[in-house]
């Protein structure tokens, strides 16, 4: 992607965001209610955000075995054990970048299963070390429909998470602080999906891997102004970019989508891979599980519920066959690419029979490479660029 002032924002906004993680603090999931806890006037920090960190400076594979030596299988996910190894260790990439010797120390530990429930063996270890309470939130899962009475589970869980948080935090929720919260994110959530539908644009400006930088702050600051401005200056340069007719890959020929993790140790290879064929990965499931655009200040606890048990891994598999079918139509697809991640069961979607299912019912064909979000040793860079190679060749031959 062609470079942008956003692009240099960002790293400032980071910067800022890390800076200022300081107590009354909540770790949360990527997909957690974030919202109630800014709201109750929490801090928030990002487990996740700091294993794909991990990935993306290569360094996951230095802390994954200390924490398989401590007890953690090898296919577990690897943001786990690469976050844990590193905890054992005391070492953080925010050192190098954000001067931080050391994680945040939370005053409270949140997560959500709506992604993986292994998330819960992972908060509930941070929990014990800095013996703090955790409190986990357990939507249903796998839904082909969202019922009224799945939405009520969740709803009465937040309402559990709330008065914890309360007491913690020493007042009471000001439901005016959590509609705006709300309101925030809903604006945000939108704005970033209109940043991904730039790429519906023939050639498109922004890729998958451009989308997986620019993606920080709809995670980590989603809920606030700063996440809004972001995504309003970005939008404004790329819809510039398509109106000037600059591509994030020169002579686009190839579309295709990128279903699963990102391989964030390999990002810039594998960018720089599609770009040399002129190939562009316009869309994926990963960016787009950001798009919120159901949150409802007018019903903040009731669209919360809504929007976060309805994300794509969330979803049935009749489901996300509708959905990937509608994103090919979208984007102009031409293929999939479906990563196998070994260590991520939960957001590889192409074990149970998805990807041809999807290519008899559309005619997109489709392919699985193997890999992982973090752990490079299920990742072979000779047989995956084969298969790459001649996937994309059908396309253009």
């Amino acid at each position: 992607m062609p470079g942008l002032q956003s692009q240099v924002h960002l790293k400032s906004l980071l910067s800022e965001y890390f800076q200022d993680l300081k107590s009354p603090l909540a770790w949360c999931t990527s997909a957690g209610p974030v919202e109630i806890l800014r709201a109750l006037g929490f801090r928030v920090y990002f487990p996740e955000n700091h294993g794909a960190l991990l990935g993306a400076t290569r360094t996951a594979n230095d802390y994954i075995s200390v924490a398989q030596k401590a007890g953690y299988g090898t296919e577990v996910c690897s943001y786990l054990t690469a976050d844990i190894g590193a905890w054992i260790k005391k070492e953080t990439p925010l050192q190098k970048a954000y001067g931080m010797a050391a994680v945040p120390k939370p005053d409270l530990i949140v997560y959500n299963t709506n992604q993986c429930r292994e998330v819960a063996e992972w908060f509930n270890y941070f929990g014990r070390e800095f013996q703090c309470p955790v409190v986990g939130i357990h939507p249903p899962r796998h839904l082909e429909a969202i019922r009224v009475s799945d939405l009520d589970i969740v709803v009465k869980q937040f309402q559990n998470l709330i008065a914890l948080g309360e007491k913690i935090i020493g007042h009471s929720l000001d439901p005016n602080a959590l509609a705006t919260v709300v309101g925030n994110s809903r604006i945000g959530s939108e704005l970033w999906g209109d940043v991904l539908r730039t790429a519906m644009n023939h050639p498109s400006p922004l890729s998958f891997f451009d989308g997986c930088i620019l993606m920080a702050p709809i995670v980590v600051l989603r809920g606030t102004e700063a996440c809004n401005d972001f995504y309003l200056q970005t939008l404004t340069e790329l819809r510039q970019l398509n109106s000037d007719g600059i591509p994030a890959v020169q002579d686009e020929t190839v579309r295709l989508f990128w279903d699963g993790m990102p391989i964030w140790g390999r990002l810039r290879t594998l960018s720089e891979f599609f770009a040399e064929r002129n190939t562009c990965i316009v869309a994926s499931t990963y960016c787009n599980s950001w798009i919120l655009d159901d949150l409802d200040a007018d019903q903040p606890l009731e669209s919360m519920a809504y929007a976060y048990t309805k994300m794509f891994i969330n979803l049935g598999e009749n489901a996300k066959v509708e959905y990937l079918k509608n994103m090919a139509k979208m984007y102009d697809i031409k293929g999939m690419i479906f990563h196998d991640s070994k260590t991520c069961f939960n957001n590889s979607n192409n074990r149970f029979g998805l990807p041809q299912r999807l290519r008899n019912e559309t005619g997109v064909e489709t392919l699985t490479i193997d890999g992982d979000l973090n752990d490079l040793r299920f990742y072979s860079d000779g047989q995956t660029r084969t298969k790459l190679e001649t996937f994309i060749e059908q396309f253009i031959t």
